[in-house]
């Protein structure tokens, strides 16, 4: 008798355990018609195939797997095996049963006999199926194969990733083998992106977030590159707030006149999140004396509910008591900097400026200060820079922080025109 050959699959991954999922991708209307290889099977198992194929005709998908069974306590030769799994292939789709499906389709790319043309497709499908049963290596060896037969790498690659991630596991993932196999599984991911974005399909935003919690986990330095790449394909505060605390941990030595410019981004960007996040703002404020920022901040934690009226208290109180005076103090401090010799007051009036959030005054005070010269030229960018972004003037807050040209400063204007260019500006 003729046997069966097996049915066309189409591919459609599916990631399991909710630690990555793998967009849906439309199946071919018609797929390329694989040419069944030309078999000698055994006689003695021709017989238990005649029955298996009778039964999967009829629905009967207990009696077809007894038959296969039988048939596979025959097998001797690899035409033997190949032409199993093909009609084992069959009763799975029929039967949709996933776990016959992998063995058949392992059964049949282990006889060697697969047709070129569909070794790619029953790779992936048999990589898929060993990812969902948990066996990491399996999923490696045909997820590779798969790629190697250029089948679909938008497809493979999250398979592949998964497969490296599940292999390295959640504890001890800094150390190897499972830092090494967690790199394998992010430059699986990163090949998934680039093969998605290709094909002029979008990117899951969850895919970056996965690689900053896999790289993050595993003390990897490309950590901040995912972190960048997470926020660039979902500009959300957490995003930039993820950066920012990554620029922190990077530059500890960092001032505290720095330090308030980068948690001014946090505050501009709805990047304040939990308690900490106020007080350390509300903090490197007033040990700048910028007594109106102080209190604002600790106003919009404590109406969000996120600060308690006693979190933040003492520096709360410190600033109120200074302000009424800092502010009658103003107009004179305006009026000195126009007559200084350098821009040294004329900075400083603006940082008050800044801090009661009057930008129009803030940034032309700090454009006098770059005018009369004598000051620290690139945090006066940096300021100038928020002042204007604050204010609404987006090109010229561009314009500002690209004028800043060194250290840590220039890396602070980086997160915030990063900022600026999720705002269309």
């Amino acid at each position: 008798m003729r046997f069966v050959t097996p049915v066309a699959l189409t591919l459609a991954l599916a990631m399991t355990g909710g630690a990555l999922s793998a967009p849906a991708f439309a199946a071919k209307k018609e797929e390329k018609k694989a040419a069944a290889p030309k078999l000698n099977v055994s006689p003695e198992v021709i017989k238990s195939l005649q029955a298996a194929q009778k039964a999967v005709e009829a629905q009967d998908f207990a009696g077809a797997k007894t038959a296969l069974a039988d048939a596979d306590s025959k097998a001797k030769s690899n035409d033997d095996k190949y032409q199993i799994g093909a009609i084992k292939l069959n009763l799975s789709i029929a039967s949709k049963d996933a776990a016959l499906q992998g063995e058949a389709l392992n059964q049949m790319l282990d006889s060697g006999l697969t047709p070129p043309e569909q070794a790619g497709q029953f790779n992936a499908v048999a990589a898929d199926q060993a990812m969902q049963a948990k066996n990491y290596d399996v999923a490696i060896q045909r997820a590779q194969a798969a790629l190697a037969a250029g089948y679909k790498p938008e497809a493979v690659n999250p398979t592949l990733a998964q497969a490296y991630f599940g292999k390295a596991g959640t504890t001890n993932v800094s150390a190897e083998p499972a830092r090494g196999f967690t790199v394998q599984g992010l430059a699986a991911l990163k090949a998934a992106a680039e093969a998605l974005k290709a094909a002029g399909q979008p990117v899951p935003a969850q895919w970056y977030q996965i690689g900053v919690g896999r790289a993050e986990a595993a003390k990897l330095p490309e950590v901040t590159e995912w972190a960048t790449m997470a926020y660039q394909a979902e500009p959300s505060g957490q995003n930039l707030r993820t950066l920012v605390r990554l620029f922190q941990r990077a530059n500890p030595t960092i001032s505290n006149r720095e330090n308030l410019d980068v948690l001014r981004l946090l505050g501009a960007s709805d990047g304040l999140v939990i308690a900490a996040d106020y007080t350390e703002y509300a903090e490197m404020a007033s040990k700048t004396g910028i007594y109106g920022e102080v209190k604002s901040v600790i106003d919009k934690g404590r109406s969000k509910g996120v600060l308690n009226a006693s979190q933040g208290g003492d520096v709360y109180q410190a600033a109120v008591a200074k302000i009424a005076g800092d502010k009658a103090s103003l107009g004179s401090a305006e009026a000195d900097a126009k007559k200084a010799a350098n821009g040294k007051i004329a900075a400083a009036t603006a940082d008050a400026y800044l801090g009661y959030g009057d930008y129009a005054k803030a940034a032309s005070m700090f454009e006098l200060a770059k005018e009369k010269g004598g000051v620290d030229a690139d945090e006066v960018n940096t300021r100038l820079g928020i002042a204007k972004a604050m204010g609404g003037d987006m090109a010229g807050a561009k314009t500002a922080f690209s004028a800043v040209q060194g250290g840590s400063r220039k890396q602070i204007a980086g997160l915030w025109l990063a900022y600026l260019g999720t705002k269309g500006a």
